[in-house]
């Protein structure tokens, strides 16, 4: 039998735009039958990487451009039906810490409170999540043992797991966040939601015919 197909969604918690785009993933899991497989990535080092600049560099000074921009996300907050957006007062945050956190609650079977607590704190009730002792306290107040998290965040294991995820995003054609992978197919951006879905059907439908 041929796997399953793998479908990937690739993740910083500083991209305001990743946090929109995995809003709308439910529904399409719902009418294609796929899941998402949720790769935390160092945005920070694919930058790095790839000499890319987050949207607050290159949008800087530029005319028109930040204002399509924000026009575009309230286009989509309409589209999607979403309230619980607000843009973080502290943007842009530095999320080492964070995205750690994401492996090390991986690691620990903590990963879907922990990913929901985060992306709260980041951008329902935003907060600078890079202070050390802002981090903690959003944490303890959503219920995590975000003690046991950071102390698992320290390890080595958890360290090069976020290293490697990044680089093979980056070796993969990964240049920003959000990244989307339809088996062997990328994607990026918020807007790219209807082709990711539309690749999704388009593969299912050539595995089944190849299973007849």
């Amino acid at each position: 039998m041929a796997a399953p197909l793998k479908v990937e969604f690739h993740f910083d918690f500083g991209s305001p735009n990743a946090y929109l785009a995995e809003l709308a993933l439910p529904a399409i899991e719902r009418r294609t039958g796929v899941k998402f497989d949720y790769v935390p990535v160092l945005l920070g080092g694919v930058y790095k990487a790839t000499g890319n600049l987050s949207p607050a560099e290159s949008l800087r000074g530029i005319k028109n451009k930040p204002e399509y921009n924000a026009l575009e996300t309230e286009r989509f907050l309409r589209r999607h039906g979403i309230a619980a957006f607000k843009m973080n007062p502290f943007f842009p945050v530095n999320t080492l810490a964070l995205m750690r956190g994401a492996v090390a609650a991986e690691f620990e079977g903590l990963f879907e409170p922990y990913f929901r607590a985060a992306y709260h704190h980041m951008w329902v009730e935003p907060k600078k999540m890079d202070d050390t002792q802002v981090f903690r306290e959003a944490f303890l107040s959503s219920g995590l043992d975000i003690d046991r998290i950071a102390a698992r965040a320290q390890q080595d294991d958890v360290k090069k797991k976020l290293i490697e995820d990044t680089s093979n995003a980056v070796a993969r054609g990964t240049f920003g966040s959000p990244t989307f992978f339809v088996g062997n197919e990328i994607y990026f951006g918020k807007d790219s939601l209807r082709d990711v879905e539309d690749e999704i059907l388009t593969q299912l439908g050539s595995e089944r015919r190849k299973s007849a």
